[in-house]
């Protein structure tokens, strides 16, 4: 699991939290609710902080490596900076804030790709990634191939709408109202998208198989 080394949550860009890979570490157990969470963090409570970056920062890293970031961590850790830096700006329930932190991420992976004038690439899914960034279980056809290694040839064949939503729902765990806040979509139309994404990874996975 990645984790920040020395996170302050002073609502400035003093420092970097910077992310380093930390796998099996634990994420520190919540306090009574998320809005306690989010008002101690937004208060400038470390721990708080600290909790709310790593409930996300896996998934968040996870999406990014996927979707071809040339530093995951670096940009990892640049989304984060962000998300403490409007922190107090940020009002909703969990659901919201998880939307609103890959909102962030979605831009900053765009930006990266601009910046770099390339298109967005597939990496392979290390292990450890998988470990730290578990699919969710909205689609159980889509969640049993994020662990396997023909995945990321399979993703990069599907059209780059399909592939952000499929990476969203698997490994950011979103819903599709979530996917269609993130990527500024119709629910119908991020709900379409996933079914021909789906239906795509199972027929290619299907033909690859002897």
């Amino acid at each position: 699991m990645l984790r920040p080394s020395g996170l302050r949550c002073d609502h400035s860009r003093a420092e970097d939290p910077g992310v380093v890979a930390s796998h099996g570490a634990e994420v520190p157990e919540p306090s009574r609710d998320f809005a306690d969470t989010l008002a101690r963090a937004q208060a400038g409570s470390p721990p708080a902080c600290q909790w709310l970056y790593e409930s996300l920062a896996g998934r968040v890293f996870g999406y990014l490596r996927l979707h071809g970031a040339r530093e995951p961590e670096d940009l990892t850790s640049e989304v984060f900076l962000r998300v403490f830096d409007h922190l107090r700006d940020f009002t909703g329930e969990e659901a919201g804030f998880r939307s609103w932190v890959f909102t962030i991420a979605h831009r900053q992976l765009i930006d990266e790709h601009r910046h770099f004038s390339r298109r967005p690439q597939t990496v392979e899914l290390s292990a450890p990634v998988t470990e730290s960034a578990p699919g969710g279980n909205a689609e159980d056809d889509a969640i049993a191939v994020s662990d396997d290694g023909r995945v990321a040839s399979v993703l990069a064949e599907l059209v780059p709408d399909q592939r952000e939503v499929l990476t969203l729902r698997v490994v950011g765990d979103l819903t599709v109202d979530q996917i269609a806040e993130v990527l500024g979509k119709s629910r119908g139309a991020v709900k379409s998208l996933q079914h021909r994404a789906v239906a795509a990874l199972r027929r290619r996975l299907e033909e690859a198989t002897p």
